[in-house]
């Protein structure tokens, strides 16, 4: 199994547009090495066969940084197969629109979302007319992929909506994490990148994997000094309840943190915050990764 990490900023990226805080002036400062773009995974086991989860705003030109998601000399292909949506925030869904050139792509999403891109954000009617996607609903079973080579587990995390879909009926879950197992080689991993909590479930979907891939959007609690990362959907890294503790607690896991925010300090590689995760098993996942399970 092959995963490449697109992405690894929360939304608007890092160095966001409209802001000059610490975090946005020293990206700029130092330069396009150091910006990130907003949150996204290829996963694949086969190379013709690649399976994006979410679909950022930047999807263009991270599609175009990847060589392995190239159309081949002389054709127009895409070795795209699929989009998995974890929930219906804007910077994991907009992207799609960036894909309706392409062959019809399958599009999985939980129920919820499924539904919300039916209605307060009609996404699903926008794309109608490419004929560039089918849909599907991501049920509690294991999804079987490229022939069966790679299976899908979603994860039930939350019910936190997207603020367009505040006032949206329609049952949970939300949001969810997928685990992905090569039925072959017996590579695994899960791949969080919201949570609103440490659900029920997921240290059994950790059973037998070589890596996570979650979030870090904020280092701490009240990093944003309005409202409250749990408040937002995201369990900080760190304090009593962050998620570092655990990821120390994990046996031959390898953990990588991702949807970083703009103020997270870890985006920086001379943070004191960054040197306190030390040289163990838990990283912090940057633009371009490759990981091979």
């Amino acid at each position: 199994m092959k995963l490449r990490i697109l992405g690894t900023a929360a939304g608007g990226g890092l160095p966001q547009w409209n802001c000059a805080c610490s975090g946005c002036a020293r990206a700029r400062a130092t330069g396009p090495h150091a910006w990130r773009t907003q949150e996204c995974l290829a996963v694949s086991v086969s190379p013709d066969a690649w399976y994006l989860v979410n679909a950022s705003p930047d999807i263009r030109a991270q599609i175009l940084a990847a060589p392995g998601l190239t159309p081949p000399t002389g054709t127009r292909h895409t070795p795209l197969r699929g989009v998995l949506l974890t929930d219906g925030e804007l910077d994991h869904t907009a992207g799609l629109l960036a894909l309706r050139e392409g062959a019809a792509l399958d599009l999985y999403a939980p129920p919820a979302v499924l539904a919300a891109l039916g209605g307060p954000f009609p996404l699903r009617a926008l794309l109608a007319p490419y004929g560039s996607g089918c849909w599907h609903a991501v049920g509690a079973g294991p999804l079987p992929l490229d022939g069966g080579r790679l299976t899908v587990t979603a994860v039930p995390v939350s019910d936190k909506r997207p603020r367009y879909a505040a006032g949206f009926d329609a049952p949970g879950p939300w949001v969810v994490a997928y685990r992905f197992d090569d039925t072959v080689t017996g590579g695994a991993v899960v791949y969080a990148p919201s949570l609103a909590r440490w659900p029920d479930g997921l240290d059994g979907a950790l059973s037998g994997v070589g890596c996570l891939i979650l979030d870090g959007t904020f280092w701490s609690e009240d990093e944003m000094g309005r409202g409250s990362a749990l408040a937002m959907g995201h369990l900080p890294v760190d304090g009593p309840g962050g998620t570092l503790r655990r990821l120390r607690a994990l046996d031959g896991v390898r953990s990588l943190y991702t949807h970083l925010n703009n103020t997270n300090p870890l985006a920086d590689p001379s943070s004191a915050e960054r040197a306190a995760l030390g040289g163990g098993p838990v990283e912090v996942s940057s633009d371009g990764m490759e990981i091979e399970l």
